[in-house]
């Protein structure tokens, strides 16, 4: 358990929590009320849960069950709840996470590693179930979905989300080599973690990228009058022009943020789908050796989209006895496993509310490359709650949940970690 700094102090109590776009690799919930209610659902009720999935059902529960056992309507929800869809699916894989998962697949069988035509057919499907979720996406009918390659994660927002008014493209880590190419398919994008101010281009952590823009005389012309000084065979008997130190040390420093939070990179709007048609040709989205090789991307989403096969996460409840002063208390957890993404947390809770009588807590395991998805990106105009629940009113999620990923987001780098619940009131530490 780690221990909290200063900033780590707990939140003012709330009835919301703050919106969180990372996506979790389990959740473990305790409360002093029994989760037996979430073992063994009838079929009928799996059934069900299924189908309140696929019809995007909205529920609402009563504040608090008296006895959560009996409840049908809540087990079918917490069914509906556990839904996400994925491509590709191949059950004798994981296929989440892929950033460092090459350890877990290196013992597993695939077949495409060595076939070129069978890696042709797998990228051709792939790249049908990406340009159908990015249609979803536009027309309002998906929030949101996450794109994971092996070297990086991007997620796609729908216009109307964390505050902003046209569809966003969030990518973290990025590498200078696929920000240049990005650049040279005239891809607009933007580093919002790396500030500019005035003559100085800070990172969020303050370094200075050089003073590149107080050389009066541009790159080109420097460099040409380098190379005619190289002509005459006299170059080595004047001091080098400093501009090419300092593109060196530029060049340093975007390379030393490589593959780290900071390197983050926004696109807005329309380049989205220029982003789309670059990594659908993107030749190193895909790993050419090791365990991954030849295995298209990940595409996680809330809700179905071509080629998606219909997931579940993993639920089991555990019952402890916990040692008291006077005794023995009994202390139950709830344990989901699997790619829980902020819908699903949000469902969780929401449910948990009704089924724990406003009391339980618990632990958020965040997969690490997904938490700067935190931070506030610049937003041009700010939607209200009222025209985001109209716009996105058939995107498939409860519309409370809607509200909530509607806010802006206030995380910045860091995720949720725990979360207590009591008497309804949220307090959570990041």
């Amino acid at each position: 358990h780690r221990s909290f700094s200063e900033s780590d102090k707990p939140s003012p109590e709330s009835t919301e929590l703050p919106v969180d776009w990372s996506i979790k690799t389990r959740l473990l919930f305790t409360s002093s009320q029994p989760f037996t209610w979430a073992d063994h659902l009838k079929a009928q009720e799996e059934a069900q849960g299924v189908v309140q999935h696929c019809r995007a059902t909205e529920v609402t529960l009563p504040q608090s069950i008296q006895d959560p056992k009996l409840c049908t309507e809540l087990r079918c929800a917490f069914q509906q709840s556990l839904v996400y869809w994925l491509h590709p699916a191949f059950p004798w894989l994981s296929l989440f996470p892929r950033i460092g998962a090459d350890r877990k697949m290196s013992a597993k069988t695939s077949p495409w590693s060595n076939d070129e035509s069978l890696q042709r057919i797998l990228m051709s499907d792939w790249s049908v179930s990406f340009t159908s979720l990015y249609n979803l996406l536009k027309t309002k009918l998906c929030p949101y979905f996450y794109v994971c390659t092996y070297q990086f994660t991007i997620l796609f927002r729908a216009s109307g989300l964390a505050g902003n008014d046209v569809i966003t493209a969030l990518m973290s880590p990025t590498t200078r080599g696929i920000r240049e190419a990005m650049k040279n398919e005239g891809i607009e994008f933007s580093l919002p973690l790396v500030k500019e101010s005035g003559h100085e281009k800070k990172t969020a952590s303050g370094t200075s990228l050089g003073h590149a823009e107080e050389q009066a005389i541009s790159d080109e012309d420097e460099e040409e009058s380098f190379s005619w000084l190289e002509e005459m065979g006299v170059q080595d008997k004047i001091k080098k022009p400093d501009i090419l130190s300092i593109k060196l040390r530029k060049e340093k420093h975007e390379v030393q943020m490589d593959h780290r939070p900071e390197s983050v990179v926004l696109v807005k709007g329309t380049n989205t789908f220029t982003l789309l048609n670059f990594l659908i040709n993107c030749k190193s989205l895909i790993a050419t050796s090791g365990p991954q090789a030849g295995l298209p991307p990940t595409l996680l989403s809330p809700i179905a989209f071509r080629g998606a096969t219909m997931q579940m996460l993993k639920a089991r409840s555990v019952n402890v006895k916990t040692q008291v002063v006077s005794g023995y208390k009994d202390q139950f957890s709830l344990e989901i496993t699997g790619p829980v993404m902020p819908h699903s947390l949000h469902a969780m809770t929401m449910l948990l509310g009704s089924s724990q009588r406003g009391s339980f807590s618990a632990g958020l395991y965040t997969h690490e490359p997904t938490a700067v998805f935190n931070i506030c990106p610049p937003v041009d105009k700010v939607l209200g709650k009222e025209t985001v629940r109209e716009e996105l009113a058939n995107c498939g999620l409860h519309p409370k949940t809607l509200d909530q990923l509607s806010q802006t987001p206030v995380l910045g780098k860091s995720s949720l970690r725990n979360v207590e619940m009591s008497d309804y009131l949220y307090n959570w530490r990041a």
